[in-house]
């Protein structure tokens, strides 16, 4: 407990100030790390035990990658994962290779491993730092993740490699060789055509406690599966989240497992920092900057050299290559099993780490660097933002009954995208068979709606069931995204004048436009043409507005409600009383 008490204060004090300083919340965990660990004050006495702990936010993060990206995309960006992550893996491995090879005279296979760690950047970092430029949903942030995701897929392969190259102990278990494959199969099954029952059955009678719970289940499940069949953690939970990317669920679990992706995250990068050995650092100062410089010099050089093969112009490949230039967190776990395999001397490892981190320090302030020093204008392309938006949901609907079908019905005849919430799962699924895009989720809940994509959207329509969950909803969205257009349900005046005090836009009361239509016919069958009858139906429609605007400001006084309602009752006595002199009934 007193532990986590100096994590979460560490945390408090460093996070806010390095963000108000411009250098991002990340270098203010690193920070923080360094400050409560053994180099400084020494208030946490073990830090690699709290290092393996905070990978579970690692672990989460890439479920959450897995979700965000759907199979189908995934294969549409199989040429840019392929070509830009094997390019830059393989240049940076190579170039760090013949560095200790013939500079520093290396053995080969301990070179080798090094070389491969250093290649890969944090996902974690860059991720967070695009996020923070609003990269992601264009076309250089596909770049970069086209990157992430190939070394996050090559891990696997890594620690293969160094288990090969390293000295056999004959304590070694080693599996059967078809026990992996066969594992992948069994969880691709699971995740196809079990999970989504289950999660049903779950929503129906679980409470939302419960849903969350199974959310971390399926992640730390996944990941520890692969685990004790000598795969990657990170490849595990991956996985999940990639065989749940087209579930109607996908939102809900992503909002349940976001909260805990951040506390751990943050954990994980204080740990990073409690790591750090600060004494190399004073030992070899000049060996440690010439490699922690040298590895950003040569990852941007390399990063830069790719995207512009692509006809990026060089600030924007320029920004990308100081994004992804750190060490990743990875190279960590690959660190601590050369050292146990007696691959490498746990001194040499703890350099390499030290270097990682150092890198990781100095990403943040880089890009800082950057958005400072150049002209932001450049980096940046107008088309190619349009070009990778429009791909994605112009419209949310939260809400997905019989109200907000209509409206999605309409968008999708006219080729508009939209994302659809609706917390009744039995539903969601009737709907679908119509070829309906709808996923659960209780759009209640800020997260999930956040998760769903509202940042990135032009127009919410809130078409929820329960009133005050509404009007609680209008509010929060008018509050925190004030360039989105509202349109939202009423059930009645009441609630109209409710919504439209919370900030919706246009609201549209859900029997209202039926009952007109009523109306409008009545008044055809009595005689009125169809000019006329159309006529009164928009002259009362008018009116009926006007009155809701006004007795928005007296709603609080019934006497005056009342003294308002006759007035208006009287006004629109006259207008159809004139209307009929001049016009009658033709």
């Amino acid at each position: 407990m007193q532990s986590v008490v100096y994590f979460l204060l560490a945390a408090a004090l460093a996070v806010p100030l390095f963000k108000r300083l411009g250098l991002g919340a990340i270098l203010g965990y690193l920070v923080a790390g360094v400050v409560i660990g053994p180099q400084v004050l020494g208030l946490i006495g073990d830090p690699e035990k709290v290092l393996h702990l905070s990978e579970i936010g690692v672990i989460l993060l890439l479920f959450v990658i897995g979700l965000e990206l759907e199979p189908a995309k995934l294969w549409a960006m199989r040429s840019q994962v392929l070509l830009l992550g094997t390019g830059q893996l393989a240049a940076t491995a190579a170039v760090v290779y013949a560095v200790l090879v013939y500079l520093f005279e290396m053995k080969s296979n301990g070179a080798l491993v090094i070389a491969l760690a250093l290649g890969l950047s944090s996902t974690a970092f860059a991720v967070q730092l695009m996020a923070d430029k609003g990269m992601l949903g264009n076309e250089d942030g596909r770049r970069g993740f086209s990157i992430l995701l190939f070394q996050d897929l090559a891990v696997v392969p890594i620690l293969f490699v160094v288990q090969a190259v390293a000295p056999v102990e004959l304590n070694d278990k080693e599996l059967a060789w078809w026990i992996a494959p066969t594992t992948i199969l069994g969880l691709v099954v699971f995740a196809r055509f079990l999970i989504n029952p289950i999660l049903n059955l779950l929503s129906r009678y679980g409470g939302r406690e419960i849903m969350t719970v199974v959310a971390l289940l399926i992640v730390l499940g996944a990941a520890t599966i692969m685990e004790k069949v000598q795969l990657s953690m990170g490849l595990g939970a991956f996985m999940a989240g990639l065989m749940l990317a087209n579930s109607s669920f996908r939102h809900q679990l992503e909002a349940d497992v976001e909260p805990f992706k951040g506390l751990s995250l943050g954990l994980f990068f204080i740990s990073i920092g409690l790591t750090l050995d600060l004494k190399l650092l004073a030992h070899s100062p000049i060996t440690v900057a010439f490699g922690t410089l040298g590895l950003m010099a040569l990852k941007t050089t390399v990063i830069i050299g790719l995207v512009m093969l692509a006809r990026v112009p060089f600030p924007r490949a320029l920004m990308l290559g100081l994004m992804l230039c750190q060490g990743g967190e990875f190279g960590f776990v690959i660190m601590a099993q050369a050292a146990a395999q007696k691959l490498l001397p746990a001194s040499t490892a703890d350099m390499v780490n030290l270097m990682v981190g150092l890198s990781m320090a100095l990403t943040a302030p880089a890009v800082l660097w950057f958005d400072r020093f150049t002209d932001k204008q450049i980096a940046k392309d107008p088309q190619q933002q349009a070009k990778f938006d429009s791909q994605e949901s112009e419209v949310l609907i939260l809400g997905f009954g019989r109200f907000g079908q209509v409206t999605g019905r309409i968008l999708a005849a006219n080729q508009i995208r939209f994302t659809a919430l609706d917390k009744d799962a039995d539903h969601i699924e009737f709907v679908k068979k119509f070829g309906n895009l709808v996923y659960f989720g209780d759009a209640a809940r800020r997260e999930v709606i956040e998760a769903a994509g509202i940042s990135r959207v032009r127009v919410v329509v809130v078409a929820i069931d329960e009133p005050q969950t509404a009007k609680n909803l209008v509010e929060y969205i008018a509050t925190q995204y004030p360039k989105l257009t509202i349109i939202a349900r009423a059930h009645n005046r009441v609630d109209y004048v409710a919504l439209k005090k919370a900030g919706a836009h246009h609201v549209i009361r859900e029997l209202f436009g039926g009952a007109l239509e009523a109306a409008t016919d009545t008044l055809n069958a009595l005689g009125y043409s169809d000019g006329a009858a159309i006529r009164a139906a928009e002259v009362f429609r008018k009116h009926d507005e006007d009155m809701l605007n006004r007795l928005n400001t007296v709603q609080d006084d019934p006497a005056k409600l009342i003294e308002l309602g006759l007035k208006g009752r009287q006004e629109l006595e006259d207008i159809f009383r004139q209307d009929q002199t001049i016009g009658g009934r033709h």
